[in-house]
């Protein structure tokens, strides 16, 4: 089918134009933008002025300068990431009156879910890009740490046992959750529990982008990110009846 190869291929190409062009929007990547042209994700929104999918798959598509990969986990940890309460916010100032309005996740309140909370599918992206721009950066030791301090952030064993995360969490210890909310009065509450889809990622997140374990048909290879103050790391991969 080689016109739409063809076809495929000139969007791909455009894409790559407005990533590189149109969709920086100076220290991050802008979400997405309105029929009216106005975008979503941009410092000149009063709302949702950062969007952290679009930081996280600017990384992770490998499509992003190695520059812009930076900058944007960079404007992550400064403008979403709230290291009192462990969360790592989908987007911020949560949606309130934005006009034109961005769909569904503006009708829930704000800091709730996709409206500025801590989302998970979204997190444990975060948590791998964070682990492929520190693997670029090996004298970097706070690129280093962030891929496990995510994780504790997203973990719910590790908000659980928390001192003081803990008391506001209010969900299992052992079932991820898709969401934790971010705003007063219920910052820190867990969300929809038992969350598979997100589980399966922060799974990924654990074995593949810190302990490093990558499996593609036959083979086996090891890029590992732990934080520095982990001596070692074990892992024991039981296939076809072996145990490596």
């Amino acid at each position: 089918e080689a016109d739409r190869a063809a076809r495929w291929g000139r969007a791909l190409a455009g894409w790559r134009q407005a990533l590189q062009g149109t969709a920086w929007d100076g220290a991050w990547f802008q979400r997405a933008f309105f029929d009216d042209g106005s975008a979503l994700g941009s410092h000149t929104g009063d709302e949702a002025r950062i969007d952290l999918i679009a930081q996280a798959w600017a990384v992770l598509s490998g499509e992003a300068t190695t520059e812009r990969q930076r900058l944007a986990l960079q404007a992550v940890d400064t403008e979403l990431v709230d290291a009192e309460h462990g969360l790592v916010r989908l987007l911020n100032p949560p949606l309130v009156h934005a006009v034109p309005s961005a769909g569904y996740i503006q009708a829930y309140p704000p800091g709730v879910r996709e409206n500025g909370g801590q989302y998970t599918h979204a997190g444990a992206w975060a948590l791998m890009a964070a682990a492929l721009v520190a693997l670029r950066e090996p004298g970097n030791a706070h690129a280093h740490n962030a891929p496990y301090r995510l994780f504790t952030y997203l973990s719910p064993a590790h908000r659980a046992a928390h001192p003081q995360w803990g008391r506001s969490y209010g969900l299992e210890p052992y079932a991820v959750a898709a969401d934790v909310y971010s705003a007063p009065p219920y910052t820190g509450r867990g969300g929809w529990s038992w969350y598979t889809g997100a589980a399966g990622w922060l799974h990924r997140g654990a074995v593949e982008s810190i302990l490093g374990l990558h499996r593609q048909g036959e083979w086996l290879w090891f890029t590992p990110c732990l934080p520095l103050h982990w001596p070692r790391a074990e892992i024991t991969l039981e296939r076809e009846g072996r145990h490596l």
